[in-house]
């Protein structure tokens, strides 16, 4: 198995990367999304899969984004979006889910970032900027309690520096957390061997070397 070179077409959409996430979620897993984009993941998890969503707000069996006539007001993700509930879900207190993030039973959680380090650092819940709102939530119980964890983002900032970095600048959410890496250019899986590329969108593997302080490896390489 080799590294994927995709040069025919541009960078992935947003919900072109949600259905990127989705098919690598394996097939029976807990999972938690995170507030934002990694939300619409949710609306990619193919039927019959078995995958159960957990919301730290207090709910297990969570379905796609609801719309029109299937919004409830009470019936919403931590991030506050409507959802739809599929059968058998189930809701508790938010102490309870908390547990089960800190306790280790997620088997992946799927979270935004504005920094992931070549050694799986993560940093998504504060940039630094006087006027930002410090507001970390469960980022950290998620990021140190599920057995993986993957991440999406874009892969360079609005003014062209990279967000995968050799070390992050921004404050920590986590040390050596982040598994993979899903961005609008390129899929990552991090590691004891360091950062291999396993797909490339609009760029090749050349180009994204051109444009990170990142060494990367490949697949072939990997093996």
């Amino acid at each position: 198995m080799s590294t994927v070179e995709h040069l025919g077409r541009g960078p992935l959409g947003r919900d072109e990367l949600a259905a990127l996430v989705a098919r690598d979620i394996p097939p029976g897993s807990f999972v938690n999304l995170g507030i934002g984009q990694p939300t619409t993941v949710a609306d990619h998890l193919p039927a019959g899969s078995g995958v159960v969503l957990h919301t730290e707000n207090g709910m297990l069996g969570m379905g796609p984004a609801a719309h029109g006539d299937e919004i409830d007001p009470d019936l919403v993700n931590a991030g506050k979006i409507p959802v739809t509930e599929l059968p058998g879900a189930s809701y508790f207190h938010h102490a309870d889910s908390f547990a089960m993030m800190r306790g280790g039973h997620l088997d992946v959680c799927v979270l935004g970032a504005f920094q992931v380090s070549a050694r799986g650092d993560l940093a998504n819940w504060h940039t630094g900027a006087p006027d930002a709102i410090p507001a970390v939530g469960g980022a950290m119980d998620l990021a140190t309690g599920a057995k993986q964890v993957f991440v999406m983002m874009t892969l360079f900032a609005k003014d062209g520096t990279p967000k995968l970095v050799p070390e992050c600048t921004y404050p920590l959410t986590g040390l050596t957390c982040v598994s993979r890496l899903y961005t609008d250019r390129a899929v990552f899986h991090i590691g004891r061997q360091g950062v291999t590329v396993t797909e490339t969108y609009g760029m090749s593997v050349a180009e994204l070397a051109s444009r990170l302080e990142v060494p990367l490896r490949t697949l072939g390489a990997a093996e």
